[in-house]
């Protein structure tokens, strides 16, 4: 049975979280993320497993108000053809891929973070008129580390 520890957990809260957020204000996960700031990425992945206890809209009002985040134009819920995958289900996709770079590269978990929401792969991901959010984590980690999709 494979089990995941707390950070693995705290870092798929966040990136669900992230994902709510930029979902609420209609911004790309890349400004969603700038715009909370490491200090508030930080708290949240460190007291995820209080803030998972509350309502996710209580806490999204929470982060949204805490640093004025104002509403994008980014809506890839509307522009999407197909079912809408859940802020959950990228939140995996995301805390894969962060955590596969930070173990391969020994490096910080909330420095890959942003690292890799400031990435192109983002793009990418939140697409979801695309096979990307669901494919196979190993082709989206091999795609993040060629900087590019492979069999493109």
């Amino acid at each position: 049975m494979c089990r995941e520890n707390k950070e693995s957990n705290n870092l798929f809260y966040t990136c669900s979280l992230i994902e709510h957020i930029a979902r609420k204000t209609k911004n790309t996960r890349k400004d969603t993320v700038n715009m909370l700031t490491d200090k508030n990425i930080e708290k949240i992945y460190e007291l995820a497993d209080v803030y998972h206890c509350e309502n996710i809209d209580k806490v999204t009002d929470e982060f949204i108000e805490k640093v004025n985040m104002q509403n994008g134009g980014f809506d890839n819920i509307g522009l999407c053809k197909y079912i809408v995958p859940n802020y959950w289900d990228i939140g995996r996709v995301y805390s894969r891929l962060i955590t596969r770079i930070a173990n391969e590269q020994n490096k910080n978990i909330i420095e890959t973070l942003f690292e890799v929401y400031d990435s192109w792969i983002t793009e990418y991901i939140d697409d979801y008129n695309t096979n990307m959010y669901y494919s196979n984590p190993d082709y989206i980690f091999e795609s993040y580390k060629t900087g590019m999709l492979i069999g493109e």
